[in-house]
């Protein structure tokens, strides 16, 4: 973080460090917003929900701060190491301070979190500011989330995976998934005891091949047994589920690439849609035992979240502004749009599986009304049932869900049922109020603040008991009012022409029945249709989770034009003019033999073929253009397309790493129209694989899949493989690698002088200075290597093992890691901030001060990195125009035509991307 005000940029001048020096700004006093509401209290003092001595410990919790809360992540062996040293070195150090005689209360792990590995802490800030201890701990807190082993997540929102009962293998759908708090635990459970899974398989070939095997640590020792009983071991260990991820905003799809980017997983698929009327996401086809083949195969999910859009009343802890905007009428917009959701969950959810339906609401509008209507347009509780969650997560307290409740309108009128309401019922609809048929909507769980300082939520775990129609949405559900004609036409007549008739009279008839954007929207695709909302110059149609306004109402009525799914009953076979689901979702034309040809009925063909999505106009090298977009066209994403096996660059790369034959070759893709290797070669596992070549040029918007396995650059000797394993994909590649290309250290001296030391020396006697790995790494070929860091006894060995990228230069040895993982691991390992040292520096400043710039009078121990003076301090490479000689990371096409009085600073991050921030002369 930079400093206040001072700098460079800026300084004391506060116009940029531009124009006259101006007077310092005022700072003001902020001020704590007003925390009452009068609806917003009364409704839920009327409704039942609590007791009455609850009540005013009910809203004074609301009243206050949320405390903070975070979770370690990745899979139990990377997890709880990180999460001893929480218990182990801070908490004791915490426990030890008083407070004006008290003892400091220390954070806390939650009580129904598997394994301890969610945390919270409700220390006032003003004793966290006073006490060193609390120092260290940040520090720890700050250092690991950069590092991306911890995540800040609120408690509540950890609850709705835990119930889900997610095995490894299973396929999930998270189908409003920004900005990925829950996504993540979705894939780290998707992934559940893979890492002990192939370390077993690669013990058991130990004897059967020359690779070595690293003895394992207790945490990876403990799963190798649980998982020998349900393991999924298909795939070699490898776990053959996936996760689909989607958000209707393609930002926040961005956003959730971020979130999930640090877990790593090839099994990890974003995408950019509607989730009201989600695409069927077609498979190849394959044969049956008697060799016909099975055509027109969906997929079909064994669990789909829903964690709709919501009014977000249960958030006001964290967000004041719900307790100025809260409305009534937030809940009633959102109402058919969360209904729409979770029936599309339902629909996408195979028979037997779970959809779980989540929100950060306490309004049983958005709740129990919710999944009561979803389940009557979905069969009835024959066809979807309730199940009764109470006996998972021992420790949570919760409250069952409301089988009574009553309705507030936009004007505070309270109802109690669908009668009482007026023959102009505005934006309410029966199915805000109790069912009719009896539910047992009380199996729902409903978190409130008070109950263990959390904030509040809403979890209701559905199983889907066989396939289903869902029936369309009654005259009475639809809450979008047709406009009166006599109404409008009295209205226009009563206002005054002020001069021009005309105008005012359509102006008048615009503000009683506005325009609609999509009024040829049965001209348009469902595809063609999404991409129109939200395009990227216009604002997402999906309003951004838990901060909605009282424009929710709008922003329904326009939603409402988007599916048309709702029919009786399919049509008969071969009746070309019958009535149907058109457009149909992109990705599938629907039909009988499909799984759920009893969900939609079969579509008419459209009089055009639409353009193929990967379909895109190509420049003279055969690169996607990129040009200026046309106002309303979709973001360009670049294709995905997988190598053939026998590609010459993935055969380089098998024989330069000696890949394991078990390791899989047909999994590895690229992303750009040419389908040749450039610069990056992705990996993703066969499930993957399968959806996104099945479904090319089909519709669906794919926006992210795959780990970036290899990273292409130059080398300084002609022999040396011009691919390097990305850390992004080393732990899935690094078991598989033969030990040609292994480096093991035991040390925590060693591997600290690696942390802290860039480009350490290896020619001359520089390594002799690297302890147990000189004399390994001085004989290893030029490239990229894998540092295994092995599990070993004594003080200064490790308890578990792990592996991190290493590069073999022409004169020295680096860690491909950026500043921020170095200093993380330097604290978790050694407690210890140390300042990095670049070796790179000295020799660089040695080469600049060369006679007449002479490159060639400098010493002959400068690397290729360091010749081209390379610094990677702040994960940054430094270029020297003059030579352009360059790091790893670095590309001279990527670079600006600069003179050679001028070095380029470039920001290389840790995934080998890397651009233009500085030039100085």
């Amino acid at each position: 973080m930079g400093k206040r005000g001072g700098g460079k940029r800026g300084g004391a001048r506060w116009r940029g460090g531009k124009g006259p020096r101006t007077e310092r700004p005022q700072r003001t006093d902020y001020e704590e917003p007003v925390k009452t509401n009068a609806r917003f209290e009364q409704y839920y003092n009327q409704l039942g929900i609590l007791e009455d001595v609850e009540k005013e410990d009910f809203w004074a919790t609301l009243r206050r701060e949320l405390p903070n809360s975070f979770r370690f992540t990745g899979s139990k062996g990377h997890a709880i190491p990180v999460q001893r040293i929480l218990t182990e070195r801070y908490i004791p150090e915490i426990e030890s301070i008083e407070h004006n005689g008290v003892a400091v209360e220390a954070p806390t792990p939650i009580p129904w979190f598997p394994h301890q590995l969610a945390w919270q802490m409700t220390t006032p800030k003003n004793v966290v500011r006073r006490f060193a201890p609390f120092k260290s701990f940040q520090q720890f807190l700050v250092s690991e989330t950069c590092a991306g082993n911890i995540s800040r997540q609120e408690i509540v929102s950890m609850i709705p995976p835990l119930l889900m009962d997610i095995k490894s293998g299973m396929v999930v759908l998270d189908l409003c998934a920004a900005p990925g708090s829950k996504t993540a635990q979705l894939i780290e459970m998707v992934h559940g005891g893979e890492e002990a899974r192939i370390r077993k398989v690669i013990l058991d070939t130990q004897r059967n091949s020359q690779r070595g095997a690293s003895p394992e640590g207790e945490v990876i020792n403990e799963q190798i047994e649980e998982e020998k009983e349900q393991g999924d071991w298909s795939d070699q260990g490898r776990s053959t589920g996936l996760v689909v991820a989607n958000d209707v905003d393609y930002k926040r799809a961005h956003m959730l690439i971020h979130q999930t980017k640090r877990l790593n997983s090839p099994n990890l698929i974003v995408t950019n849609h509607d989730a009201t009327m989600y695409p069927s996401i077609k498979l190849p086809s394959r044969n049956r035992l008697d060799e016909k083949p099975v055509q027109n195969r969906y997929l079909k999910f064994d669990r789909v979240l829903a964690d709709v859009p919501c009014s977000g009343d249960g958030t006001s802890r964290k967000n004041a502004n719900v307790w100025r905007d809260w409305l009534p009428g937030n809940s009633i917009g959102l109402f058919p749009t969360q209904v729409r959701i979770l029936v599309r969950a339902l629909q996408m959810t195979k028979a037997g599986g779970r959809a779980i339906y989540s929100t950060c609401s306490m309004n049983p509008v958005e709740n129990e009304a919710v999944v009561a209507a979803a389940i009557e347009r979905c069969g009835g509780p024959s066809k979807v049932h309730i199940l009764d969650c109470k006996d998972q997560l021992p420790g949570l307290v919760r409250k069952p869900g409301l089988n009574r409740w009553n309705v507030m309108d936009r004007h505070g009128s309270i109802y109690d049922a669908w009668e009482q309401v007026q023959d102009d019922p505005g934006k309410l609809a029966q199915g805000m109020f109790p069912p009719i048929e009896s539910l047992p909507l009380d199996r729902c769980i409903r978190i409130y603040p008070h109950l263990q300082d959390t904030g509040g939520f809403f979890i209701a775990v559905l199983e889907k008991l066989t396939e289903i129609r869902a029936k369309p949405e009654s005259e009475s559900q639809r809450i979008e009012p047709k406009t009166s004609i006599i109404a409008a036409v009295d209205e226009i007549n009563a206002r005054p022409t002020n001069g021009s008739l005309v105008g005012t009279k359509i102006e008048a008839l615009d503000e009683i029945a506005p325009p609609q954007a999509g009024e040829n929207a049965e001209s348009l695709t469902a595809a063609g249709r999404q991409n129109q909302e939200i395009a990227p110059n216009k604002e997402p149609v999906s309003p951004r989770k838990h901060e909605l306004d009282d424009k929710a109402d709008t922003y329904m009525s326009t939603k409402r034009l988007k599916t048309r799914d709702e029919v009786e009953e399919a049509a008969p076979r071969g009746e070309e003019d019958r009535e149907v689901h058109w457009p149909p979702p992109p990705g599938a034309q629907l039909d009988i033999s499909r799984p759920e040809a009893t969900d939609l009925p079969e579509p008419k063909s459209p009089d055009k073929t639409a353009i193929p999505a990967s379909n895109v106009p190509l420049t003279q090298t055969g690169e996607a253009y990129k040009g200026k977009r046309n106002p309303g066209q979709q973001p360009f994403e670049e294709p995905f397309k997988y190598l053939a096996t026998d590609h010459p660059d993935l055969q380089a790369i098998y024989d330069f790493y000696n890949l394991s034959p078990q390791f899989p070759r047909d999994r590895f893709m690229v992303r750009n129209a040419t389908g040749n290797p450039v610069k990056s070669i992705y990996y993703t596992s066969a499930l993957a694989r399968d959806v996104l070549t099945t479904n090319e040029a089909t519709g669906l918007k794919f926006v992210h899949c795959g780990v970036k396995m290899f990273v292409k650059q130059d080398v300084q000797k002609e022999n040396t493989c011009r691919w390097r394993i990305q850390t992004d994909g080393l732990p899935v590649l690094e078991a598989w690698v033969g030990e040609e290309r292994v480096v093991r250290l035991w040390k925590k001296s060693t591997l600290k002088k690696l942390l802290v030391e860039m480009f350490p020396k290896v020619t001359g006697d520089g390594w002799k200075d690297l302890g147990e790995i000189g004399e390994r790494v001085r004989e290893i070929d030029l490239g990229c290597c894998v540092l295994r860091v092995e599990k070993g006894t004594g003080e200064d060995a490790f308890s578990e093992r792990f592996v991190l990228p290493l590069w073999r230069s022409l004169h020295s040895l680096n860690l491909m890691l950026p500043k921020e993982d170095r200093k993380a691991m330097l604290l978790r390992l050694y407690n210890e901030i140390v300042p990095l040292q670049d070796n790179s520096k000295a020799r660089f400043e040695k080469k600049k001060d060369a006679p007449n710039g002479d490159t060639q009078n400098t010493s002959s121990d400068i690397d290729g990195e360091e010749d081209g003076g390379v610094k990677l301090d702040d994960g940054g490479v430094k270029l020297d125009s003059a030579t352009m000689d360059y790091a790893p990371d670095a590309k001279l096409d990527d670079t600006p035509d600069v003179g050679n009085d001028l070095q380029v600073v470039m920001d290389a991050t840790s995934d080998g991307e890397e651009h233009i921030v500085e030039a100085v002369s």
